[in-house]
């Protein structure tokens, strides 16, 4: 098994009343810039607080992170704040189905992380939560300077029609 860029373990017996503070420190940072393809992280932290209800622990609290992404569209870096409502159940898995067997999830069930044994992973949780958080198609400030200079400045030139437009103009 791979070794995570930000393992923080959670022992079930030892939950406290206390919110747990995460915060990576650089090396895990930079792992995890290299796991989510962004340029750095310069600060990722979170504050959750833990409340066990029989097996299943919910987690809620708020991560924060400053990144360096590069633009969608001009391939520069540019900086991003984030900062997430974290809303997370940790429940023991089961094996209720088999692996090809197709499972329908609801809603509710998209936030749940199963775990085996006596601890879950806080921090792969966390590191979850901030791939969501990261836009793929987030746009830098010198985006409409690149469409410009691309010529991709007409209104719906940078639809996905755009290729088909033009080519519908030169016949």
């Amino acid at each position: 098994m791979d070794t995570l860029e930000f393992s923080r373990p959670i022992d079930l017996r030892e939950l406290r009343d206390a919110p747990v503070h995460l915060e990576a420190d650089e090396a895990e940072r930079r792992r995890l810039s290299g796991r989510f393809s962004i340029s750095s992280i310069s600060s990722l932290t979170a504050d959750v607080t833990l409340v066990p209800e029989g097996p299943i622990v919910r987690a809620n609290g708020r991560l924060k992170a400053h990144i360096m992404q590069p633009c969608a569209i001009s391939g520069e870096d540019f900086p991003v704040d984030i900062d997430e409502p974290v809303s997370l159940r940790f429940v023991p898995m089961t094996t209720t189905h088999t692996p090809d067997e197709e499972i329908e999830l609801a809603a509710e069930d998209c936030d749940e992380i199963e775990y085996e044994g006596t601890s879950f992973d806080l921090g792969e949780a966390i590191a979850q939560t901030l791939a969501l958080a990261i836009d793929p198609f987030a746009e830098g400030p010198n985006a409409d300077a690149a469409r410009k200079a691309a010529g991709l400045t007409e209104e719906g030139a940078s639809g996905p029609f755009a290729a088909l437009a033009a080519l519908r103009k030169d016949n």
